[in-house]
């Protein structure tokens, strides 16, 4: 089955994208602050946080240049972004845990969805579509996660990819289903974002090892 991306359809793309790309910037920056790394450091992580996932989706499905890096927008809202929380740690008291796992679990399910979105335009499967939704997701906590020396969220026990999953697979299954565009990606955020914070909150795992 083709999908065909009209110009309203991009705009809501882009829309989803600079919108997981803020809140994950603002993520990464407040990981930087609960790690104590200077100002660079907080721009580069939430730098790499916002935007890394994203440039890893578009090598895979051939968008080269990454869109992160052709155009600037992206850029900008991850720096100013991780601008405003270096600006705003010094009228409070700490970082809140919850409120970097909100933000974290908001950058998951946008991206997730974008994630899907876009590799549904490059003509991929649905399958495919929904991996590189979870790839996006993930990508760039993962990066952040190996720059201040933790074991990244996807390989542990934790409904983390499997959330972006989750979210990914509902929009690919709802605009298989000829569902209004608005509409699928809100049903895919919903769904990831929901399932993402009750995870944490009631504390469910996916299976381990050990």
């Amino acid at each position: 089955m083709q999908f065909t991306f009209r110009p309203r359809a991009a705009h809501l793309l882009l829309a989803i994208d600079l919108v997981g790309t803020a809140l994950f910037a603002a993520e990464g920056a407040s990981t930087a602050v609960e790690a104590r790394l200077d100002l660079l450091g907080m721009l580069v992580l939430a730098f790499v946080t916002a935007l890394g996932g994203g440039i890893v989706r578009d090598l895979l499905i051939g968008d080269i240049p990454p869109g992160a890096i052709r155009d600037w927008h992206y850029a900008a809202v991850a720096l100013a972004s991780g601008a405003a929380v270096f600006l705003l740690r010094a009228h409070t008291s700490g970082i809140d845990h919850w409120l970097i796992l909100t933000l974290d679990a908001a950058g998951l399910s946008f991206f997730a969805i974008s994630g899907a979105s876009k590799a549904l335009e490059f003509k991929l499967n649905p399958l495919l579509a929904t991996m590189m939704g979870g790839i996006t997701g993930v990508g760039g906590g993962t990066i952040r996660d190996l720059l201040i020396g933790q074991v990244p969220k996807v390989l542990r026990s934790d409904v983390y990819a499997a959330a972006a999953l989750f979210g990914a697979a509902i929009t690919v299954l709802c605009l298989r289903l000829k569902v209004n565009g608005v509409v699928a990606s809100g049903l895919g955020i919903t769904g990831c974002f929901v399932l993402r914070i009750l995870a944490v909150y009631r504390h469910w795992n996916l299976p381990g090892a050990g």
